[in-house]
């Protein structure tokens, strides 16, 4: 316990003299790691070409031995007896790597069943495939920002009544999530088993990924998410490693499922006992559940790849929707206000969905056997208004129809 309580992350810094730099945070300490190593002589077996470099990727790709002795780096440098460089908790953060693809899960089985009974009344509410395998869908890596970037409402085709318009979505939504961010590459044609989880992925995120549900539920039978879900996706800027996440490893439900397919049967558990925070204008609305997820990251990641598709170093995947079984662990406003009818109270009013100017903050954190909590970081973003389009009417309050 003591190992996890002394977590660090790493992220990329941008210094006041124009550096990218990579930095590590233990708590509120924020240690300019780059600077230290490029300031002492060349270290042994690569480590200050990666940890010198101005991103992440060099690390990311390097794998599990360098992973390894790059944490022992860190932690040297985090030593009570060192004094390395700091940097202000105010430094801006950049996107600590190069996203190559994204994906999204659909692991939350309470969450899965709850978007049945509300967009899929009539049908049952877990769709045929879900208990058998992950279900996820391609992404926009290009649209996947770090956290404090604004996000702005979009535009699509929604369905009013009996009339198809173009115009800014009035259900923007968050998505409280956990995200995943590959390191060692594998070549096309080969599978990764469960049990390489470890030898390729590098450690996790915290991710919000923005969703308009009225431009979703329009498009996406029988296609899938596309438009309501491609316009952004926030992640921390704080990417916590494997290597220190060890204590709170959980069994995933679905180990219990006697008809899983070989390719997803775990050996070695890596569902993870997280706990997020769903802030809206710094009021905690919900706090869902990580360790009810039914898949877990190894499962998710041996499915994306068991036809043969490759890895790629910075690839991204996510849980989709953290929700535990009770209102106040839902992870989506969906959720939360059953499609804006039953709309929460907070400090800024009742919210069906998300308003201009909202602050959405999507927080982990774990919590050790002897109460001691341990932050991973935020995924924050402020709601700003759409950009006029020739064939939207933007004059509308749309953020109110809610």
């Amino acid at each position: 316990m003591r190992e996890i309580g002394q977590a660090f992350a790493y992220g990329v810094a941008l210094r006041d003299d124009g550096v990218h730099t990579i930095a590590v945070r233990r708590g509120d300490r924020i240690v300019d790691l780059g600077e230290q190593i490029r300031s002492q002589p060349a270290l042994p077996n690569g480590l200050s070409e990666v940890l010198g470099a101005s991103d992440l990727m060099p690390l990311l790709a390097a794998g599990r031995e360098i992973w390894s002795r790059a944490d022992e780096a860190v932690i040297s440098v985090l030593a009570a007896d060192a004094n390395p460089p700091e940097l202000s908790c105010a430094v801006q953060m950049l996107l600590a790597f190069e996203v190559a693809d994204f994906v999204d899960f659909y692991a939350s089985r309470q969450h899965s069943e709850n978007v049945g009974r509300i967009f899929r009344p009539a049908m049952p509410d877990l769709p045929p495939a879900w208990l058998s395998l992950p279900i996820g869908y391609h992404g926009r890596a290009g649209s996947v920002v770090v956290s404090s970037t604004p996000v702005r409402r979009p535009c699509g085709q929604i369905r009013v009544g009996g009339e198809t318009r173009f115009e800014p979505t009035a259900k923007l939504d968050l998505e409280a999530e956990i995200g995943y961010v590959v390191g060692v590459p594998s070549p096309m044609g080969q599978p990764v088993s469960v049990d390489e989880f470890e030898d390729h992925v590098f450690g996790i995120c915290a991710v919000n990924d923005w969703s308009a549900r009225d431009i979703q539920s329009f498009e996406y039978v029988p296609l899938g998410p596309f438009l309501g879900k491609s316009f952004a996706t926030t992640v921390s800027a704080w990417i916590t490693p494997l290597s220190q996440l060890q204590a709170v490893r959980v069994s995933a439900p679905s180990e219990t499922d006697t008809d899983l397919a070989s390719y997803l049967r775990e050996t070695r558990s890596w569902g993870l006992d997280l706990c997020l925070d769903v802030e809206i204008n710094g009021e905690v609305v919900s706090r869902p559940p990580h360790a009810a997820m039914h898949w877990s990251p190894a499962q998710m990641l041996a499915h994306t790849t068991v036809n043969g598709a490759p890895l790629r170093t910075g690839d991204l995947f996510a849980s989709g929707t953290v929700s535990g079984a009770s209102p106040d662990q839902y992870g989506s406003l969906l959720e939360l206000t059953h499609d804006a009818t039953k709309p929460i109270h907070t400090a800024s009013g009742p919210r069906g969905y998300l308003e201009d100017g909202d602050h959405v903050v999507i927080r982990a954190h774990a919590r050790m056997a002897d109460g001691t909590v341990v932050n991973l970081y935020e995924a924050a973003g402020t709601v700003i208004p759409a950009t006029s389009h020739p064939d939207a009417d933007v004059s509308r309050e749309h953020t109110r129809r809610n």
